[in-house]
């Protein structure tokens, strides 16, 4: 799983449309028939899986066919059982009858459907750390028994490998600057649990590593596709032949979607969530603080990339008037703190939405030393009339604050570079004016400009200002 810092914020679909997706997976839904055929006359055995005499019907009710039928059908009745569709009435005779939860299938909320899937999610990740048939019958001992020493598994180990792989392709979703809804290629996913991030060319073992895991990743993902958390299309078993084999049609293996593709869907990232959340991560979603204050808006956005940030702040401005959330976005804008720069520029974002009638919100800030400037951009923007001229030591005030707040929003990123470069061309003096703000984070923000502009006189410039800034704040 990612760490223990908070994730970037999701947009979840509304749960309406998330339970009928729910129903219409394949595992569910078969699970919800094989409860509604379930009556007095089907027996389970001790497991509580479908008696062997039991499986032929749920094959044909289902209309599987193929090879792997039984073990869908199977598969199907134990997701049943784990997610209370179907209650075990009596161990010793092995009899079934319909589950309390059934009837939320049809007549519960939308929340309750999604409760139901999440506890058949919890099942299908079960099975998909266990090792293949194919494994588990080759370790049989004579008395039937596996014996899983044999099989070098260990079972913790495996859900805390395939857990960290869905954590990465979670994350890899919903940031910002990831492939959002679009698939995943496997080797991507599986080199994020074993390269080390500071690993240049991989070893021929590391190599090796990511290939088994791509292996076991193909399976699991084979697995999770009928419970609706990804959408997968398999590794091309044309890569896999044996390089001795009979040659078949050339296999173009510079195409990467031939090595697996995995995108999460709607709904398993819905799943996901609710899985990150119950393990204590931090795991937003937009929307969470459409009720919350503005003070509340501005601190939890400061976290967020910009279009989040964006759709955040467009449904909590939707349920207010104009001027009165510009007045309380503007109040919870003001501070010295140093998270405060970030609130100005989410407070001034915010604005940028808002309509011509918060008009006298921004005039009554006019001689606010902290939030004038931001409200005489504003009105400039709108041509609106009269706007006082800023004075040259406002006029920095905001250029300190606007760094400030680039810094904390994206670090030293190349559009901060830009506009570290853009001040220093456009400003003769900057520096021997800049020191002089009194702003907290003015040392801050030209030992920054120092690190940042790719020219070293002007560099050092920035940093013989940040020394003065410095002693003149006594620190």
């Amino acid at each position: 799983m990612p760490d223990s810092s908070p994730l970037p914020p999701v947009r979840l679909r509304p749960e309406a449309e998330l339970a009928h997706a729910a129903l219409s997976t394949p595992l569910l839904s078969r699970a919800a028939r094989l409860a509604r055929w379930a009556g007095p006359e089907t027996r389970v055995d001790a497991g509580g899986g479908l008696a062997e005499e039991q499986l032929p019907a749920a094959v044909e009710l289902l209309g599987l066919t193929g090879d792997d039928a039984v073990a869908h059908a199977s598969e199907a009745w134990r997701v049943a059982v784990d997610a209370g569709l179907v209650e075990i009435v009596d161990e010793e005779a092995g009899t079934v009858r319909a589950g309390a939860e059934l009837g939320l299938l049809t007549g519960g909320s939308p929340h309750d459907v999604l409760t139901v899937w999440l506890t058949a999610l919890e099942t299908v990740l079960a099975d998909a750390s266990v090792p293949d048939l194919d494994d588990l019958v080759a370790a049989m001992d004579e008395d039937g028994e596996v014996d899983f020493s044999s099989l070098d598994w260990d079972p913790d180990a495996e859900a805390e490998f395939l857990d960290g792989v869905l954590g990465n392709l979670y994350l890899l979703t919903v940031s910002e600057d990831g492939p959002g809804e679009g698939p995943v290629p496997l080797p991507a996913l599986a080199a994020s649990m074993i390269v080390p991030d500071d690993m240049g060319e991989p070893t021929n073992d590391v190599l090796e590593q990511v290939s088994d895991a791509m292996m076991r990743l193909d399976d699991q993902f084979r697995t999770l596709e009928p419970v609706g958390l990804v959408e997968y299309r398999p590794v091309d078993e044309a890569l896999m032949a044996d390089a001795d084999d009979e040659p078949g049609a050339p296999v173009d293996d510079t195409d990467v979607s031939r090595y697996g593709m995995v995108r999460l869907t709607p709904l398993g990232v819905y799943g996901l969530r609710a899985r990150l959340l119950e393990a204590g991560f931090g795991a937003p979603a937009v929307g969470e603080l459409v009720d919350k204050g503005a003070d509340a808006l501005l601190d939890g956005t400061s976290a967020f990339g910009q279009s989040a940030a964006r759709a955040e702040t467009e449904q909590w401005l939707a349920r207010r008037e104009p001027l009165s959330s510009a007045r309380e976005l503007l109040a919870a804008a003001r501070g010295a703190d140093p998270g405060a720069p970030l609130r100005r520029l989410r407070c001034q974002q915010a604005l940028s939405l808002v309509g011509a009638e918060a008009e006298p919100a921004l005039r009554e800030v006019l001689d606010d030393p902290e939030l004038g400037g931001l409200a005489r951009v504003w009105l400039s923007e709108r041509g609106a009339a009269e706007v006082p001229a800023p004075s040259e030591e406002l006029v920095f005030w905001l250029t300190v604050d606007t760094v400030a707040a680039q810094l904390q929003a994206e670090g030293n990123s190349d559009e901060l570079q830009a506009l570290v470069e853009g001040l220093a061309e456009q400003h003769s003096g900057f520096f021997s004016a800049a020191w002089r703000v009194d702003h907290p984070a003015t040392a801050d923000v030209l030992e920054a400009m120092g690190r940042l502009h790719p020219d070293k006189k002007v560099a050092k410039e920035a940093r013989k200002a940040a020394f003065k800034a410095r002693s003149q704040q006594g620190g």
